[in-house]
C-alpha cells in the first residue's frame, strides 16, 4: 500500500515523535541521552530549525520544532541517521533503531502550540518518573522554568507572557496530543454515537446541529471514546475546534 503524503504545515511548526523499533529502549544510560541532545544541537545549526521543546523518554522522543531551510523529512533524517551511526558504533550493533517513519502533526495555532508544549514536558510526570516536569533532566522543562539550555523559550514566552507561561506549564493537565488516545470505534459505531448524541435524522442534520453548538456537543463526543480526528472528520468541525 502506498504511503499517504505528509500534511504540510503553513506555520512550519510540528510535533514530532520518534519511537524505537519494537518499542525497545533507545536510551540505556545518561551518555546516550547526552549524545542525542548533542546531535540535536548539531543538526539545528546545519538545518536551521527552531527547537521549542524536547523530551527524551525511554523508548521514544518528542520534539516541537519549526523548520527553516530544510523540510521536516530532511531534518528528521539528518537527526536519526547521525544518532543511529553513533549508537550502533557504541553498542556494536547493526540495523535500524527507530521505526521507519516518525510520527508528526502540524501545529497551526497558538492555543494548540501551548497544549503540545505542556503535553511534551509532562510526559515524565505522567509516566511516574518524577512529580514535577522541571525535575526531569532530559526535557525542555528546566529551560522554561529556570532559563538556559538548548531550547528557544522566547517564542512561547512572547506568545503567552513569561510568568503566565510558567503558571500554565506548572498546571497539571490530562492533555492528549497526536491522538495517542485514539478510539478503536469503527466508522459505523462512531456515526451511531454522533446520531444518538445530536439527535439528527441523518449525518448531515447532525453536522448542522453540532456546528451550531460545538461547545456543548464536542465535550460529550470526546467522552464517548471518539478520537479527535473521528469527530472532526464526521462532524465537519476543524481539528482546532475539537481540541479546545
Amino acid at each position: 500500500m502506498a504511503r499517504t503524503a505528509r500534511k504540510l504545515c503553513e506555520s512550519n511548526i510540528y510535533h514530532v515523535m520518534l519511537r524505537a523499533v519494537n518499542r525497545q529502549q533507545i536510551f540505556l544510560d545518561e551518555e546516550d541521552r547526552k549524545s542525542f541532545l548533542h546531535i540535536l544541537v548539531q543538526c539545528r545549526e546545519i538545518s536551521h530549525f527552531s527547537l521549542y521543546a524536547y523530551c527524551l523518554m525511554g523508548n521514544h522522543v518528542h520534539l516541537l520544532l519549526q523548520t527553516g531551510e530544510e523540510s521536516l523529512s530532511q531534518v528528521m533524517k539528518r537527526i536519526g541517521t547521525r544518532f543511529v551511526v553513533w549508537y550502533n558504533t557504541k553498542y556494536s550493533r547493526t540495523g535500524h533503531l527507530f521505526q521507519d517513519r516518525y510520527r508528526s502533526e502540524p501545529v497551526q495555532d497558538n492555543a494548540y502550540f501551548l497544549t503540545v508544549l505542556r503535553y511534551i514536558l509532562y510526559n515524565p510526570v505522567k509516566a511516574g518518573i518524577c512529580q514535577a516536569a522541571d525535575q526531569y533532566p532530559f526535557s525542555s522543562a528546566r529551560d522554561y522554568f529556570n532559563g538556559g539550555g538548548i531550547t528557544d523559550t522566547s517564542f512561547a514566552e512572547e506568545m503567552a507572557g513569561k510568568q503566565a507561561l510558567r503558571d500554565y506549564l506548572g498546571t497539571p493537565s490530562d492533555d492528549a496530543c497526536m491522538d495517542e488516545t485514539s478510539s478503536r470505534l469503527n466508522e459505523r459505531e462512531a456515526k451511531d454515537i454522533i446520531l444518538e448524541t445530536a439527535g439528527g435524522k441523518d449525518m448531515a442534520d447532525c453536522q448542522r446541529i453540532i456546528a451550531s453548538h460545538p461547545d456543548h456537543y464536542v465535550p460529550i463526543l470526546r467522552k464517548t471514546g471518539l478520537s479527535i480526528r473521528q469527530i472532526s472528520r464526521l462532524t465537519g468541525l476543524s481539528i482546532g475546534i475539537v481540541r479546545k
